[in-house]
């Protein structure tokens, strides 16, 4: 294994076959959720994997019987109160979206439990996405009271159509691993005892395929996101400008206690 992942800490590393790295999202006392350590590491590690030369194929899934449940309430309360948190993560944000899509090696995602939040966005931007037929992808950016930024203003329309985007985005309502499939929003759903088997047979057929050719398809597939990356930096900015906004405190607070919000600003715009 190359020392160029010994730094990373929420993200556990290994070969879960020949040239195929496997990523796991490692923080399972909160079932996978981003916090400050992981939402950084999950935007650099994409380079790393994308100047290894032992590395063909890569799978991300999580540890245990989550994907990622979503960004950590310590983390988002920080982006709320202090303007350099929110600069950085901001920054984070972007680069993690965009590392995803220049990576030259072929990205698939296993996704079980729960898939929300940054892992969310690495999931339904990879290559190859799987689900289990049971898992639950959730955009919860509006029910936290902020604009639908992250990945999914520039992937979404093109996977599942504008409708049904809008749909999902604006009301938050779950998708299954098996709905998610129905509506094209990923790639294939599996039963969860297949999820981790069907990762490695796909990423294992792109490792040991023609190189150039699966990287320069992708790259070109990609042009589709990078056309869109104007509609993802403005998703992005109107994201952050809302953690300075009223929404996002009731947000959170009804979030921690349990129960519905009461959001009742007017937005000027």
């Amino acid at each position: 294994m190359s020392e160029r992942y010994s730094k990373y800490q929420r993200l556990k590393i290994e070969f879960a076959a020949p040239r195929v790295l496997r990523v796991i999202m490692n923080n399972p006392e909160s079932l996978n959720s981003a916090d400050t350590i992981m939402h950084e590491e999950l935007g650099t590690i994409w380079r790393d994997i994308d100047a290894d030369p032992e590395v063909s194929a890569v799978i991300l899934t999580g540890a245990g019987k989550a994907f990622s449940a979503g960004g950590d309430f310590a983390m988002i309360e920080d982006v709320i109160n202090d303007f350099d948190v929110r600069a950085r993560t901001w920054r984070e944000a972007k680069d993690l979206v965009y590392n995803v899509i220049n990576c030259s090696k072929p990205i698939v995602s296993a996704m079980r439990g729960p898939a929300v939040g940054a892992g969310l966005v690495c999931g339904l931007l990879a290559d190859i996405s799987i689900a289990s037929k049971g898992a639950r992808l959730i955009d919860g950016h509006t029910r936290l009271g902020v604009a639908a930024g992250d990945h999914a203003a520039i992937v979404w329309p093109l996977l599942c159509g504008l409708a049904r985007a809008k749909y999902y985005l604006l009301l938050c309502d779950p998708v299954s691993g098996a709905k998610a499939e129905e509506i094209g929003l990923i790639s294939l759903a599996v039963e969860d005892e297949e999820l981790d088997a069907k990762a490695i047979e796909i990423a294992s057929r792109l490792a040991m395929g023609p190189q150039a050719a699966i990287r320069w398809t992708k790259y070109s597939l990609n042009n589709w996101l990078r056309q869109a990356g104007p509609t993802f930096d403005a998703s992005l900015a109107l994201e952050f400008l809302n953690f300075t906004g009223p929404d996002v405190l009731e947000g959170m607070a009804s979030l921690r206690e349990k129960r519905a919000p009461n959001f009742r600003s007017e937005s000027p715009v």
